[in-house]
């Protein structure tokens, strides 16, 4: 019997996105895993270690996004809330044309992000530490970036909030959610437009090789933010614009 190879979980679950990758990507991404790994041991980064699930449910989740844009048309990418740079380094490898930033507010994961970043040899891309209120204002950042992502467990409105102030006009915000997304998506209605943004559409979806329902939220943003979003830290989360 032929031998499967370890990241086949990898490999079939980005060909069912029409992705096919290089050797050198399929080698960035295990070293990714066993730098994931590795940190986990020490510091909270995620509660998914066996390698088919960080393939599976890290790796292809992110790179999912392809169901709603062409990402090759792209060219600044941002991620908020980033973690352990899920999605923007998984499409950092894929797509290395990108210039990618990724925003978190803990330093311990910036300074993993910096870790992986180097190793695996990437370059074109940026780690900002901090709240992503307080980034958006300034104007290196604000309404700068043709797609802004976030993967982040926060309800869609306050997401909206921290996320739109980034995207370009004619840009998109892109939230990656579970599959029963319905009413968040209606109670998020009145914030997206608050904040120069328009309902463009939910793209539903199997993750690949499992049973697990996905939802990608698209909102194109339309008009400028107005400045007094974002509000202060804090509030976006407590206090979501209803």
């Amino acid at each position: 019997m032929e031998k499967i190879e370890k990241n086949h979980v990898l490999t079939e679950g980005c060909e069912s996105l029409g992705i096919q990758l290089s050797k050198k990507q399929e080698e960035q991404f295990e070293n990714y895993y066993n730098i994931l790994i590795e940190w986990n041991q020490v510091m909270n980064l995620t509660g998914i270690t066996d390698y088919d699930e960080v393939m599976r449910k890290h790796f292809v989740d992110s790179l999912s996004i392809v169901k709603a844009i062409d990402i090759n048309k792209c060219s600044a990418l941002l991620d908020v809330g980033t973690g352990a740079g899920f999605p923007g380094l998984p499409l950092k490898i894929v797509y290395p044309h990108l210039r990618v930033v990724l925003l978190d507010s803990l330093n311990k994961r910036i300074n993993f992000l910096n870790e992986v970043t180097t190793k695996l040899g990437l370059t074109g891309i940026e780690t900002i530490h901090g709240r992503a209120e307080d980034y958006a204002r300034q104007k290196d950042y604000r309404e700068q970036f043709d797609i802004v992502v976030s993967r982040a467990v926060a309800n869609l409105a306050s997401l909206s909030e921290y996320c739109i102030p980034y995207t370009k006009n004619n840009g998109l915000f892109i939230s990656y959610k579970s599959g029963n997304v319905d009413t968040e998506y209606k109670e998020a209605k009145k914030a997206v437009f608050l904040l120069g943004g328009r309902e463009k559409e939910v793209v539903k979806f199997m993750l690949p090789g499992s049973d697990i329902e996905r939802s990608l939220v698209v909102i194109e943003k339309v008009k400028s933010t107005p400045k007094t979003y974002p509000r202060k830290a804090g509030l976006p989360a407590k206090e979501p614009i209803k």
